[in-house]
């Protein structure tokens, strides 16, 4: 794969969180007011930005975080995870005396799914003024989550003014948003944010509205474990999910993040696009850990070309894919 990053700069840069996890693996989960022993604790690095950009790396990407981290043993383990990967870190911000964003993760092992519950402390939040516009210059594209708006906005505008395009992971509704979206170009959003941004639980109208309102290239949404949806200059393309053995589904959107940062660098068009954060996702699923198994380019290309084989199957979204081919008919219609 030819290298696409500068001399002096990055291919991609990431600006958002990071958390250190504690999973806690349990047989079944249990019910309301219950209690279960746990089989084990295990302390992982995660994060929505911060691992999407560890993917960008495992992808053979340059790439850089910046973030903020506390001076505790968690902080400790998400730099040293970085570190250790590729990632620059030499604008990451170590507040002192200040604990780092936690999350205790339950996955029931029977299925792989997670529940969480997080915590971060507001000495962690990101200001505008903790975002050096060289930092931004030296990037192909940047990479923002939303949670901490002002400095979201800030990046988004400053990459804005440079033409370089930003790509937002967003799955919970903010208050004053708006300024950042206007200077967004691709929206991968949770299965839930564009009914709760819009008001409308149709996703094959929330998705136009929203790429037309704030004129994004790609208006996406991802599915669970039933895939992916974008709307692309009145095309729509579905990528359902790709059935592997699930050990955990933690980090499985943030690998999808990172997955289609390296694709819109890579040019692939829409459907290929998907396809290919969908694979991503999936082999991390296969491990435990929210960075449990971030693969490498040729293992996602090999599981893509096992999946055209046949020799693994697909998970459909049923209300998507009943829907698809009448929508595509529409979209191509001059009527439609």
């Amino acid at each position: 794969m030819t290298s696409l990053a500068k001399p002096s700069g990055f291919d991609v840069l990431g600006i958002g969180l990071n958390a250190t996890d504690t999973l806690l693996l349990l047989p079944e989960f249990p019910s309301y007011a219950g209690k279960i022993a746990y089989g084990q604790e295990l302390l992982s690095p995660g994060g929505q930005v911060a691992t999407a950009i560890v993917a960008c790396v495992k992808l053979g990407l340059r790439a850089k975080y910046i973030g903020t981290i506390g001076d505790d043993i968690r902080g400790n383990v998400q730099r040293q995870s970085l570190e250790a990967t590729g990632v620059d870190i030499s604008d990451l911000i170590v507040r002192r005396e200040c604990p780092n964003q936690t999350a205790y993760i339950l996955i029931d092992q029977r299925t792989g799914e997670r529940t969480v519950l997080w915590h971060r402390a507001d000495c962690l939040r990101l200001a505008p003024s903790d975002i050096k516009p060289e930092a931004i210059r030296s990037a192909k594209l940047l990479h923002i989550d939303g949670y901490d708006v002002d400095a979201a906005s800030h990046a988004a505008s400053l990459a804005r003014q440079q033409g370089i395009p930003v790509s937002l992971d967003v799955d919970t509704v903010y208050p004053g948003f708006d300024r950042v979206l206007e200077n967004v170009d691709y929206l991968v959003a949770s299965s839930s944010w564009p009914k709760k941004w819009t008001g409308e639980e149709d996703p094959f109208i929330a998705l136009p509205r929203l790429q037309r309102e704030y004129g994004l290239r790609i208006a996406a949404m991802t599915l669970g474990d039933r895939g992916s949806l974008a709307f692309e200059r009145g095309s729509w393309a579905y990528s359902p999910a790709f059935e592997v053995s699930c050990a955990d589904t933690t980090g499985a959107g943030d690998v999808f993040h990172g997955a289609f940062c390296c694709a819109m660098l890579h040019q692939m068009p829409l459907q290929k696009a998907l396809d290919f954060s969908n694979a991503a996702a999936a082999l991390n699923c296969t491990a435990i850990g929210a960075r449990g198994k971030i693969p490498a380019r040729a293992e996602v290309d090999a599981l893509i070309a096992r999946a055209s084989g046949h020799q693994i199957g697909r998970r459909h979204a049923p209300a998507i894919s009943s829907r698809f081919g009448a929508k595509l008919a529409q979209t191509a219609s001059p009527h439609g």
